[in-house]
């Protein structure tokens, strides 16, 4: 059995390499950019008035006379380069500068009579009004490094400088397999001995949150032969396959061996944790296989210590992992020295709360937990006050 610390660097030390793809900008909100991005050309790509009002030549002018009004400029259309002395033209917001003006006097500090300007801005200088080509972002500049989280924002930078497709890291495809007899799926009659199935949901909202849509979530009985084959063909289709239940020490506890008769290497089985102390993590080729406990809790709880953090990685959003904060205990918290424990937790002002509820089938626990609080190893009674480690998990709280 081996630590948490020692489970995480084998976790990352067996990581695949990221796979990039480029992809259309409308599907790539929340990928992460796979290179550097270089601005193709300057933004604004003229120079371009900030308002609708009148441009002119601040040269030109002279308060109290006009300005002759020869010409207008609408949003996506040009003027002409040669206007002559004294002249301005009405001009929108967005549309291109006249190559001999500099000045944009915003309409409502004017006075129009027929053709004739009148400037009544007392506030008035030289350039006022115009965005430079190129103030946000210049011609073969770095626009965006390797890394960005492509958000809102970004997408609409990126389009912004004309880019439709960009590269970005794939996600992995994952696979979820759930064992055990006892499982009816929700919906159905509950009989006698059964209960509903519920990881694949909490890890198909897990995943969905993370980024990934599952490849497949498919059941099994707890029957080696069937679940041999059921592993077999899922080893060969994702990146990443998960299995809740089975991977314990009982007799109907096959996945194991299941595993081990699909080809995979086992990594590490068993961690000095509570929940979820079975955690498997093995490798056949290119993919790596998680095998979690059954209890709910157990699964959401492993997920988000060392799943999320291992899709992040793939995903190439390293800054994301470990949303770790210190902070200080709430109240006294007391458990036996050996095993690091991950406690439901609830941020409470500057303080973190360990919920009620802490047991691995308890679920309820889980609705209002925005993170998991991370006990260590060796240390057995907890006071209130006491700098904890404190794993973000929950966006929506």
């Amino acid at each position: 059995m081996i630590s948490v610390k020692e489970a995480r660097q084998l976790i990352y030390g067996n990581a695949i390499e990221a796979i990039k793809k480029n992809m259309s900008l409308y599907d790539a909100g929340n990928y992460v950019l796979a290179e550097d991005v270089y601005s193709p050309i300057n933004v604004p790509p003229f120079h371009q008035s900030a308002m609708d009002g009148y441009a002119f030549r601040f040269l030109d002018w002279k308060k109290n006379e006009a300005l002759a009004i020869v010409d207008e400029i609408q949003a996506g259309a040009i003027g002409t380069d040669d206007y002559e002395v004294n002249t301005a033209v009405r001009i929108y917001t967005g549309a291109p500068i006249p190559k001999n003006y500099d000045t944009v006097v915003m309409q409502e500090k004017v006075r129009v009579d027929g053709k004739q300007l009148f400037i009544e801005d007392e506030q008035i200088r030289q350039g006022l009004n115009v965005r430079l080509s190129g103030s946000q972002t210049e011609q073969g500049s770095l626009a965006l490094k390797k890394g960005t989280v492509i958000s809102p924002g970004v997408a609409g930078y990126l389009a912004g400088l004309g880019f439709q497709k960009v590269p970005v890291f794939s996600p992995p495809k994952v696979c979820i397999i759930n064992t055990g007899k006892e499982l009816t799926p929700p919906g159905n009659e509950l009989t006698p001995g059964k209960i509903y199935e519920s990881n694949s949901y909490s890890l198909n909202a897990a995943l969905l949150e993370t980024g990934i849509k599952p490849s497949n979530i498919l059941w099994c009985d707890d029957n080696q032969v069937q679940l041999t084959q059921l592993i077999q063909h899922q080893l060969s289709n994702c990146d990443v396959l998960i299995l809740s239940g089975g991977v314990s020490v009982g007799d109907y506890d096959f996945v194991d061996r299941a595993l081990a008769n699909c080809g995979a290497t086992c990594i590490f089985h068993k961690v000095k944790q509570k929940p979820g102390k079975p955690l498997y993590f093995g490798k056949r080729n290119n993919t790596l296989v998680f095998g979690l406990p059954g209890n709910p809790a157990a699964v959401l709880t492993c997920f988000y210590e060392y799943i999320q953090p291992l899709l992040n990685k793939l995903m190439g959003r390293e800054e994301e992992n470990r949303k770790n904060i210190v902070l200080p205990l709430a109240a006294p918290y007391s458990k036996k020295a050996g095993l690091t424990h991950f406690l439901k937790g609830k941020l409470s002002g500057t303080e973190v709360l360990p919920l009620n509820g802490q047991e691995s089938y308890l679920m309820n626990s889980f609705v209002v937990a925005d993170c998991i609080i991370e006990l260590e190893e060796d240390k057995s009674n907890f006071e209130k006050g006491d700098l904890v480690e404190v794993h973000l998990i929950n966006k929506h709280n």
